[in-house]
Protein backbone atom coordinates (compact mmCIF):
# COMPACT_ATOMS: atom_id res chain seq x y z
CA UNK A 1 0.00 0.00 0.00
CA UNK A 2 3.17 2.28 0.56
CA UNK A 3 3.60 2.16 -3.32
CA UNK A 4 0.23 3.27 -3.74
CA UNK A 5 0.12 6.06 -1.31
CA UNK A 6 3.67 7.13 -2.85
CA UNK A 7 1.87 6.84 -6.23
CA UNK A 8 -1.08 9.07 -4.78
CA UNK A 9 1.14 11.76 -3.60
CA UNK A 10 2.97 11.77 -7.00
CA UNK A 11 0.51 12.31 -9.42
CA UNK A 12 -1.83 14.91 -7.22
CA UNK A 13 1.66 16.98 -6.82
CA UNK A 14 0.55 17.89 -10.49
CA UNK A 15 -2.51 20.22 -8.79
CA UNK A 16 -0.77 22.92 -7.99
CA UNK A 17 1.45 22.66 -11.63
CA UNK A 18 0.69 24.65 -14.64
CA UNK A 19 0.69 23.15 -17.88
CA UNK A 20 2.70 21.55 -19.72
CA UNK A 21 3.96 19.10 -17.04
CA UNK A 22 7.70 17.91 -17.83
CA UNK A 23 8.89 14.64 -18.97
CA UNK A 24 10.80 14.38 -16.20
CA UNK A 25 7.25 14.70 -14.06
CA UNK A 26 5.61 12.12 -16.29
CA UNK A 27 8.29 9.28 -16.03
CA UNK A 28 8.01 10.12 -12.58
CA UNK A 29 4.51 9.40 -11.98
CA UNK A 30 4.69 6.54 -14.42
CA UNK A 31 7.61 4.73 -12.63
CA UNK A 32 5.14 5.00 -9.25
CA UNK A 33 2.76 2.94 -11.17
CA UNK A 34 4.41 0.61 -12.29
CA UNK A 35 6.18 0.21 -8.79
CA UNK A 36 2.47 -0.40 -7.97
CA UNK A 37 1.47 -2.58 -10.04
CA UNK A 38 0.45 -5.46 -7.66
CA UNK A 39 -2.15 -2.72 -6.55
CA UNK A 40 -3.01 -1.39 -10.12
CA UNK A 41 -6.60 -1.00 -9.38
CA UNK A 42 -6.07 1.47 -6.95
CA UNK A 43 -3.45 3.27 -9.55
CA UNK A 44 -6.15 2.98 -12.19
CA UNK A 45 -8.82 4.45 -9.52
CA UNK A 46 -6.33 7.42 -8.68
CA UNK A 47 -5.83 8.08 -12.44
CA UNK A 48 -9.87 8.18 -12.93
CA UNK A 49 -10.50 10.43 -9.82
CA UNK A 50 -7.34 13.07 -10.87
CA UNK A 51 -9.07 13.34 -14.18
CA UNK A 52 -12.63 13.95 -12.04
CA UNK A 53 -11.47 16.75 -9.93
CA UNK A 54 -8.49 18.65 -11.41
CA UNK A 55 -8.75 21.86 -12.67
CA UNK A 56 -9.52 22.10 -16.93
CA UNK A 57 -6.05 22.92 -17.88
CA UNK A 58 -4.86 19.71 -16.16
CA UNK A 59 -7.34 17.41 -18.03
CA UNK A 60 -5.09 16.61 -21.23
CA UNK A 61 -2.45 16.20 -18.55
CA UNK A 62 -3.79 13.62 -16.68
CA UNK A 63 -4.84 11.56 -20.07
CA UNK A 64 -1.26 12.03 -20.94
CA UNK A 65 -1.13 10.19 -17.39
CA UNK A 66 -3.20 7.20 -18.91
CA UNK A 67 -1.28 7.15 -21.96
CA UNK A 68 2.19 7.11 -20.39
CA UNK A 69 1.01 4.18 -17.74
CA UNK A 70 -0.98 2.00 -20.89
CA UNK A 71 2.10 2.60 -22.97
CA UNK A 72 5.01 1.63 -20.45
CA UNK A 73 2.93 -1.49 -18.39
CA UNK A 74 2.61 -2.59 -22.50
CA UNK A 75 6.28 -2.07 -23.21
CA UNK A 76 7.36 -3.76 -20.31
CA UNK A 77 5.23 -6.71 -19.91
CA UNK A 78 4.10 -7.38 -23.01
CA UNK A 79 0.65 -6.71 -24.13
CA UNK A 80 -1.14 -9.98 -23.10
CA UNK A 81 -0.18 -9.06 -19.75
CA UNK A 82 -0.87 -5.49 -19.50
CA UNK A 83 -3.14 -4.96 -16.65
CA UNK A 84 -3.22 -1.10 -16.73
CA UNK A 85 -5.13 -0.99 -20.37
CA UNK A 86 -8.01 -3.35 -19.51
CA UNK A 87 -8.64 -1.55 -16.52
CA UNK A 88 -8.57 1.58 -17.54
CA UNK A 89 -11.02 0.68 -20.14
CA UNK A 90 -13.93 -0.36 -17.41
CA UNK A 91 -14.47 3.17 -16.93
CA UNK A 92 -13.92 4.60 -20.43
CA UNK A 93 -16.71 6.65 -21.23
CA UNK A 94 -17.21 8.16 -17.80
CA UNK A 95 -13.27 8.94 -17.24
CA UNK A 96 -13.48 10.79 -21.15
CA UNK A 97 -16.55 12.71 -20.45
CA UNK A 98 -14.62 14.30 -17.13
CA UNK A 99 -11.90 15.00 -19.81
CA UNK A 100 -13.66 16.35 -22.57
CA UNK A 101 -14.48 19.22 -19.40
CA UNK A 102 -11.16 20.79 -20.65
CA UNK A 103 -11.00 24.04 -22.29
CA UNK A 104 -12.03 24.03 -26.00
CA UNK A 105 -8.70 24.13 -27.69
CA UNK A 106 -7.18 20.87 -25.45
CA UNK A 107 -10.30 18.86 -27.15
CA UNK A 108 -8.17 18.36 -30.33
CA UNK A 109 -4.93 17.28 -27.84
CA UNK A 110 -7.42 14.58 -26.49
CA UNK A 111 -8.23 13.70 -30.57
CA UNK A 112 -4.28 13.05 -31.21
CA UNK A 113 -4.02 10.87 -27.85
CA UNK A 114 -7.02 8.29 -29.69
CA UNK A 115 -5.70 8.79 -33.05
CA UNK A 116 -1.99 7.36 -31.99
CA UNK A 117 -3.94 4.70 -29.53
CA UNK A 118 -5.74 4.15 -33.16
CA UNK A 119 -2.47 4.02 -35.05
CA UNK A 120 -0.37 1.98 -32.79
CA UNK A 121 -2.88 -0.16 -32.00
CA UNK A 122 -3.48 0.08 -28.14
CA UNK A 123 -6.65 -0.17 -28.07
CA UNK A 124 -9.48 -1.51 -30.97
CA UNK A 125 -11.11 0.55 -33.11
CA UNK A 126 -14.57 -0.19 -31.89
CA UNK A 127 -13.72 0.90 -28.44
CA UNK A 128 -12.11 4.89 -29.39
CA UNK A 129 -14.86 5.28 -31.97
CA UNK A 130 -17.60 6.46 -29.61
CA UNK A 131 -14.74 8.34 -27.59
CA UNK A 132 -13.69 10.14 -31.19
CA UNK A 133 -17.71 10.91 -31.18
CA UNK A 134 -17.71 12.29 -28.01
CA UNK A 135 -15.40 15.03 -29.27
CA UNK A 136 -18.02 15.42 -32.03
CA UNK A 137 -20.70 16.22 -29.71
CA UNK A 138 -22.00 12.84 -30.38
CA UNK A 139 -23.94 11.14 -27.73
CA UNK A 140 -21.93 8.56 -26.84
CA UNK A 141 -23.62 5.30 -25.77
CA UNK A 142 -23.76 4.14 -22.02
CA UNK A 143 -22.05 0.63 -21.78
CA UNK A 144 -24.56 -2.18 -20.72
CA UNK A 145 -24.56 -2.58 -17.09
CA UNK A 146 -24.50 -6.43 -15.95
CA UNK A 147 -27.00 -7.99 -14.37
CA UNK A 148 -29.34 -5.19 -15.77
CA UNK A 149 -32.70 -6.43 -16.35
CA UNK A 150 -33.80 -4.84 -19.94
CA UNK A 151 -37.13 -3.74 -20.68
CA UNK A 152 -37.93 -3.73 -16.75
CA UNK A 153 -35.65 -1.57 -15.75
CA UNK A 154 -36.36 2.19 -14.29
CA UNK A 155 -36.74 5.08 -16.22
CA UNK A 156 -33.46 5.92 -16.28
CA UNK A 157 -32.93 3.22 -18.31
CA UNK A 158 -35.36 3.81 -20.99
CA UNK A 159 -33.41 7.08 -21.12
CA UNK A 160 -30.33 5.32 -21.57
CA UNK A 161 -31.65 3.27 -23.96
CA UNK A 162 -32.71 6.06 -26.02
CA UNK A 163 -29.61 7.90 -25.90
CA UNK A 164 -27.54 5.31 -27.59
CA UNK A 165 -29.32 5.91 -30.91
CA UNK A 166 -27.11 7.86 -33.70
CA UNK A 167 -26.67 7.97 -37.01
CA UNK A 168 -23.28 7.09 -39.22
CA UNK A 169 -23.42 8.88 -42.65
CA UNK A 170 -20.50 7.76 -44.66
CA UNK A 171 -19.18 10.05 -47.79
CA UNK A 172 -16.29 9.12 -49.54
CA UNK A 173 -14.95 7.34 -46.50
CA UNK A 174 -15.52 9.64 -44.09
CA UNK A 175 -17.80 8.95 -41.48
CA UNK A 176 -20.19 12.13 -40.08
CA UNK A 177 -21.88 11.55 -36.91
CA UNK A 178 -25.54 12.76 -36.33
CA UNK A 179 -26.75 12.79 -33.15
CA UNK A 180 -30.65 12.30 -33.41
CA UNK A 181 -32.19 14.20 -30.18
CA UNK A 182 -35.38 12.22 -28.95
CA UNK A 183 -38.16 13.79 -27.14
CA UNK A 184 -40.27 12.02 -24.99
CA UNK A 185 -43.68 13.02 -24.15
CA UNK A 186 -45.42 12.33 -20.41
CA UNK A 187 -47.93 10.17 -22.70
CA UNK A 188 -45.10 8.13 -24.38
CA UNK A 189 -43.06 7.35 -21.32
CA UNK A 190 -46.46 5.95 -19.46
CA UNK A 191 -47.71 4.50 -22.15
CA UNK A 192 -44.54 2.26 -21.93
CA UNK A 193 -45.01 -1.26 -20.15
CA UNK A 194 -42.42 -2.72 -18.31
Amino acid sequence: MDAVNAFNMELFSMIDMKPPISRAKMMSVTKSAIKAIKLYKHVVQIVEKFIKKCKPELKVPGLYVVDSIVRQSRHQFGVDKDVFGPRFLKNFTETFQNLYRCPEDDKTKIVRVLNLWQKNGVFDMDILQPLMDMANGVIAPRPAVEGSRTGSGTLGSVFNYLRVNYVVIREGGISKNLAIPVQLSISLINSITY
